[in-house]
Order: C-alpha cells, then structure tokens, then sequence
C-alpha cells in the first residue's frame, strides 16, 4: 500500500510539475505571438480553467506528501518527502498570496475592461509563476530521489 501511495505521489506531483512547466514556457509563448486581443483572451480563459483545476491539485499533492512523510518518517528518505511537503507547502502560500489574486482579475478581463497596466500584471504573474515552477520542480525531484 506504502509503495502505491509513493508512485501515485510522485506522478501526481510530476504531473502538475508538467502542465505548470509547460504553461510558463510554452503556453505563455504561444498566448504571446498571437495578433490583438487574442493572447489576452486567452490568458484568460487559461486562468479560469486552470484556476479552477489547480487548487485541488495543488493541496492534493501536498495532502499525498504529508501522508508519505508521516507514515515512513522513521525510514530512509523520510526527510527527503518532508523537505519535499514544505516547499509544496511554499508553492500553495506563494500560489495563494502572489498568483491568485492577479489570476482572479485577469480571467474576468476583455479588451474593453482590462486595466491600461494588465501587461505589466501578466508579467508580474509571470515571474512569480517561474518562481513558483523552481519550487515544485525541486519538490518532484526529492520525492523521486526519496523512491530510490
């Protein structure tokens, strides 16, 4: 059962891992190079989807890593997977206060309402995005190197 909750843990977080890599360098991009209004539109309707989706997978993931911690803590790799929780931990804080709030303005944006700065916004939202990327990438990696 121990080794189930491990594999479910780590491709859970691995996967997340992958679609919020993937929105900061390949999404993001794309949104970018499309003409007009398009690449506005289109944040926002990735913000109302993923918005919706994240947060359960967020604290999902950090739910499945406090599990893992707590039922090996005496055994190797305990430290790894808790280190791994806290930085999960970080990454739902820095989601909560940084991210959130800009995420929720732009996904009720159009051409005609958004403010005159939501470039700069999205900018903002980028680079605390890259930030929190760093952070789940070295969670995923502990709890891999805690499998082996």
């Amino acid at each position: 059962m121990l080794d189930a909750l491990k594999v479910v843990t780590t491709v859970v977080v691995g996967l997340m891992v992958g679609v919020e890599f993937s929105v900061a360098f390949i999404m993001n991009r794309i949104l970018a190079a499309l003409p007009e209004d398009s690449g506005q539109l289109g944040h926002a309707h990735g913000g109302r989807m993923l918005g919706a989706l994240m947060p359960f997978w967020y604290i999902g993931s950090l739910a499945l890593s406090a599990v893992w911690a707590v039922a090996r803590w005496h055994h190797h790799g305990a430290g790894l997977v808790a280190t791994a929780a806290g930085l999960l931990i970080v990454s739902v804080v820095m989601s909560v206060l940084l991210l959130v709030p800009i995420n929720n303005r732009n996904k009720t944006w159009t051409p005609e309402n958004r403010p005159a700065d939501w470039k700069e916004q999205l900018q903002r939202w980028e680079r605390y995005h890259y930030v929190r990327v760093a952070v789940i990438i070295a969670a995923f990696t502990l709890l891999t190197c805690a499998l082996v």
